[in-house]
């Protein structure tokens, strides 16, 4: 029996960075969630090369993370607003948040993820499909339906591990 290797194509990880794992793509998802949607206001934000900003733009829609739509016709201008994919990656970004935090603000944090209604310090946070909160060290990944032998292989080496 001929074993299929493990490709970073089936890693969920590797194929999301793979879309969005550049540092000016994270920044635009991120300027684009906060409600930026013209090209002058991501480049007056992020101070991003135009041609650089123009391929990165074009990749998130490649990507279906955002969509053009445009505002103008003469001359043709655009707005990028996040899709239903481009949405669920605010919880990649605000978990970002927290851990750069956590972690990489010395000085003090310069940005807190909050509850809009109350302004209380919130964290990320996983639940189960009930909505019962799991606590992190009570997760764990296991071999989907389409798992290769490969990746099944990789995670069993993973939980022999103490």
């Amino acid at each position: 029996m001929q074993r299929k290797s493990l490709t970073r194509d089936e890693c969920p990880i590797a194929r999301s960075l793979e879309r969005v794992g550049e540092w000016w793509s994270i920044l635009i998802m991120r300027d684009a969630l906060q409600g930026l949607r013209r090209f002058d206001e991501f480049s007056r934000s992020l101070g991003i090369a135009p041609n650089m900003l123009t391929r990165r733009l074009n990749a998130l829609v490649e990507a279906g993370m955002l969509e053009r739509q445009a505002y103008s016709e003469r001359p043709p201008r655009y707005e990028y607003v996040p899709t239903a994919k481009g949405e669920d990656f605010r919880m990649v970004l605000m978990s970002l948040v927290a851990w750069g935090n956590r972690h990489y603000a010395e000085e003090g944090t310069s940005v807190e993820l909050v509850e809009r209604e109350t302004g209380r310090p919130v964290q990320p946070a996983f639940a189960n499909t009930d909505g019962q909160m799991v606590p992190l060290d009570q997760c764990t990944l296991q071999a989907g339906p389409a798992a290769s032998l490969g990746m099944r292989e990789r995670l069993a080496l993973l939980d022999a591990k103490p």
